[in-house]
């Protein structure tokens, strides 16, 4: 007998319950999903800021080349270290030879053409990767912070893992080919939207049109910000065999949207798509309250507690990023670990909410217990275990 295919058997009938509670309760059944939308990118992943609402996702875990793109994750580094106070605005860091020979003058590569054997303030060099997409000016911030791009590099990928880029990994600074860096689209949305609820200091660099270094004027390298749409970031890359890339920050009449893209054949069409994406994102959606902060929003079975049910609530107010038209259906299903068993402490985040379009999670929302539920006596927790035993060998 698979005693644990029984239990995830159960479990099963524990989340549909859950949802059939939450029906109930809330109606969220009868709210709106998000039209259909096509795009020429292989990968594409659109999400509202403010309530993560997830708009558009196409192959959003798919991993290709970061590319330039990697430059997102150096300037996280580089955030880091100033927040930390490990450096500061006005750090001095000394141009290498390689710096200069890979990623300066004489690599034919972009660059804020930092000169040899000079010394260059990390704000000017903050300036050089976010504007310029410098190369040079990466190595550099690379070799002053971590000694050795290499170590550098290996410092972006431990730190995407701790903040939830579960999929990228980074061999330099730069996004250079002769060392790989892959990411997704999923994991630059959640890069963009991490540096800009962290760095808000630092985040209006990449809405900076232009800047000038050793006497050369270079505009600012993101195709978007001449467009006069509300684009105020991030970036752009390309890698030969995957095509064209790009990361976007839009904000319009107190809507913000993240947006990343890859596998574009031209330049011209990876703006002209992400345009058109970003304008549907603002036009076509609008946020609705789906539960307010505090309402009760289903229950939870306690194993062994006074009470066998607890209320679920959720601190915040529940909204989403809704269609204006053409609405489908959307589902919503509360999901926790069967057995949970008593104690249970009032505001204990013991369930999460997870509201659906289709087969796909738009939204997840952490669900708290609205009362404390103490241990119950024998008798409760008799019952409790033979119900556990009734269902475990069903």
């Amino acid at each position: 007998m698979n005693c644990g295919g029984m239990m995830r058997s159960f479990l099963l009938l524990v989340f549909v319950l859950a949802a059939t509670t939450l029906q109930a309760a809330g109606n969220v059944m009868a709210q709106e999903a998000q039209p259909v939308f096509a795009t020429k990118a292989k990968q594409a992943y659109l999400i509202e800021a403010a309530t993560g609402t997830v708009l558009l996702a196409v192959n959003e875990n798919q991993s290709f080349p970061a590319a330039s793109l990697a430059k997102l994750m150096t300037m996280e580094v580089v955030f880091d270290a100033l927040k930390s106070g490990a450096i500061s605005p006005e750090t001095l860091y000394p141009v290498s030879e390689y710096a200069w020979r890979t990623g300066g003058a004489p690599s034919g590569t972009t660059t804020m053409f930092a000169a040899l054997k000079s010394q260059v303030p990390v704000a000017d060099l903050m300036r050089g990767v976010i504007i310029q997409n410098a190369n040079d000016a990466c190595i550099i911030l690379a070799e002053g912070i971590a000694r050795s791009e290499g170590e550098f590099a290996a410092r972006m990928t431990a730190k995407a893992k701790d903040i939830g880029l579960a999929r990228s990994t980074f061999g330099n600074a730069t996004g250079l080919p002769y060392a790989e860096s892959w990411t997704t689209a999923r994991d630059l949305v959640e890069l963009s939207r991490h540096l800009y609820r962290n760095y808000p200091e630092y985040y209006p660099l990449y809405a900076q049109p232009d800047f000038a270094w050793n006497k050369i004027f270079q505009r600012n390298k993101n195709p978007l910000l001449s467009l006069n749409m509300g684009v105020d970031g991030l970036g752009a890359g390309f890698a030969e065999g995957t095509g064209y890339a790009l990361a976007a920050s839009v904000a319009r009449d107190n809507t913000r949207l993240f947006l990343a893209l890859g596998g574009l054949a031209t330049d011209k069409e990876r703006t002209d798509e992400a345009k058109r994406i970003l304008e549907w994102g603002l036009s076509s959606f609008e946020t609705r309250v789906v539960f307010k902060a505090g309402e009760v929003i289903g229950q939870a079975s306690i194993y062994g507690g006074v009470e066998s049910k607890v209320d679920l609530v959720t601190r915040e107010p529940v909204d989403i990023f809704a269609p204006r038209s053409n609405p489908e259906r959307l589902s919503g299903r509360i999901v926790y670990n069967w057995p949970l068993r008593a104690p249970v402490a009032q505001g204990r985040e013991i369930a999460t909410l997870r509201i659906s379009s289709g087969d796909r999670v738009i939204r997840e929302i952490p669900l708290e217990a609205a009362a404390s539920v103490e241990v119950g006596g024998l008798r409760a927790q008799a019952s409790d275990a033979l119900m556990e035993l009734l269902f475990f060998w069903l």
